[in-house]
């Protein structure tokens, strides 16, 4: 029994570990500026750019092509049919406009996906004979 109680101890204070480590390495990639934001407001407690935790992924956000000015109004109204398979968000109503919109410019930056009427033509050059 103590030797049970040992391994799961040890097992689980392997897993706080390793989960703390990825949480902090899975910060380095949001931008000083956001990243002070997001611990102010607490995003950062759910939100990540690219890792689904409690809320998507911001990119995942950024590819639903809200406007800036929607993804504002979803930080202090959030509508939990967009995203089914979360938790709802709470309201953050604390969150100054000001920054509300620098966050939301930030999250449509990270849509890498092709834009609609960008495609290019394929074109083809034929040799003269």
């Amino acid at each position: 029994m103590k030797k049970l109680a040992v391994t799961l101890f040890a097992a689980l204070t392997l897993a706080g570990v390793s989960f703390n480590a990825n949480a902090q390495a899975s910060t380095a990639d949001i931008p000083a500026d956001m990243n002070a934001l997001m611990s102010k407001y607490t995003c950062i407690a759910c939100h990540r750019p690219n890792q689904r935790l409690v809320g998507p992924a911001y990119a995942d956000v950024a590819k639903k092509k809200y406007s800036n000015a929607e993804i504002v109004n979803l930080i202090y109204n959030p509508i939990p049919t967009h995203w089914p398979d979360y938790p709802p968000m709470a309201a953050m109503k604390q969150v100054p406009k000001d920054d509300a919109m620098k966050l939301a410019v930030w999250i449509n930056s990270l849509d890498d996906s092709p834009k609609k009427g960008t495609t290019k033509k394929k074109t083809t050059t034929r040799k003269r004979s």
